[in-house]
């Protein structure tokens, strides 16, 4: 059965501000396609980037801006012409299922709900959240959800999401170890992702300048880009670790895994993840990570003192627990290899054609009704 498929989303994988969710749908729309399927992508516009194009066999659909993609999308009336949207909520919802009568699957990598205070101010939060958690469960009370942890689908059973409507699908990862990355012989941190207040890098900088005495060769490597960078330079120069740091911007696929492969340990202070797909990347190369529990998708992606380790907020921010964790893994060589054996192979049972085959078989239960 060959379907056609409309995906809203607010960015594709080559926006300047693109993360893990982005390389998530558009990883799905490239296997669907690749299927048979006819994929259309509509997301919002950037410099550089043409209106109309087709990539991996998906024809990509850029109108609007950061917020104006939403109502050209859905009031455009976009959904002419498609089985099935794939409506992806990330916190600001589309609302599609207000102008078709076609089956609307609502993917949500996250809850937002400690994001819009840290992002936003008060109003707006107050608005945002009001969006996200009283009129998206209302708006989508009859559609099938999508997530990608057990955690954010335990949040959106609080937000009063059926839980017979919600499907968890994984990240994956077609990455595969290169013996040819060697890890360095220093200790080496790398935090990877994009390049905003709520990836909290601060706390991997103000931890490197902690652990500054005890480890003097310490240095971080910061992959990544986003509109934060200047204020994260400025916060290593204030600490005074600028030559602890690299700041690396936006790499290439092969530069990014050499990177992970190099590192020692992979930092994602984030305050929430829906998943972490990083978690995965690092983890195909035995780089183990230091997240944050309450994070939530971490306790999905990290098997808490075997394939990394899950820091609590015991000190405000969690700074001095956090640089604890990185100290004990930089330290305990026996310990950092014995978890690295462990997290190759726990991530390797997660791959993108198991991800794209579950899309497939959902999609296809939609249409059929």
């Amino acid at each position: 059965m060959s379907l056609r498929v409309l995906l809203l989303n607010w960015r594709d994988e080559n926006h300047p501000e693109a993360g893990g969710a982005e390389r998530y749908l558009v990883t799905v729309a490239e296997g669907l396609a690749a299927r048979g399927h006819s994929v259309t992508f509509r997301t919002a516009a950037y410099p550089g980037a043409l209106p109309d194009e087709t990539l991996g066999g998906v024809h990509y659909v850029r109108r609007g801006g950061h917020y104006s993609i939403y109502p050209r999308a859905v009031l455009g009336r976009s959904q002419a012409g498609h089985d099935v949207v794939v409506d992806v909520q990330n916190g600001v919802p589309y609302l599609s299922t207000l102008v078709t009568s076609k089956p609307v699957v609502n993917l949500v990598h996250h809850v937002h709900r400690e994001q819009w205070p840290l992002v936003f101010g008060p109003r707006s939060a107050r608005f945002g959240w009001w969006l996200e958690s009283q009129v998206a469960p209302a708006a989508y009370r009859r559609s099938t959800y999508v997530t990608v942890s057990q955690s954010t689908r335990r949040e959106l059973i609080d937000l009063g999401v059926d839980a017979d409507r919600i499907t968890v699908i994984h990240n994956g990862t077609d990455a595969t170890a290169d013996d040819n990355h060697e890890r360095s012989a220093t200790p080496r941190i790398l935090v990877l992702g994009r390049l905003v207040p709520q990836k909290r890098v601060e706390i991997a900088l103000d931890a490197v300048a902690r652990l500054r005495p005890r480890f003097p060769t310490l240095h971080l490597d910061v992959v990544g880009s986003g509109w934060w960078d200047p204020m994260l330079r400025d916060h290593a120069a204030r600490l005074g670790i600028e030559d602890m740091v690299t700041f690396h911007g936006h790499v290439s696929e092969g530069e990014k895994h050499r990177l992970l492969a190099q590192a020692w340990v992979h930092a994602m202070p984030s305050l929430k993840e829906g998943w972490g797909l990083v978690v995965v990347e690092a983890g195909v190369h035995g780089t183990p990570t230091v997240a944050f529990r309450e994070a939530g998708g971490t306790t999905d992606s990290i098997r808490h003192a075997e394939t990394g380790l899950l820091v609590d907020h015991a000190d405000g921010e969690g700074v001095g627990e956090y640089t604890d964790s990185l100290a004990e893994l930089l330290t305990d060589h026996t310990r950092r290899t014995r978890m690295s054996e462990a997290v190759r192979e726990w991530v390797a049972r997660f791959r993108w054609q198991d991800c794209v085959q579950s899309w497939e078989d959902l999609l296809v239960r939609e249409v059929e009704g």
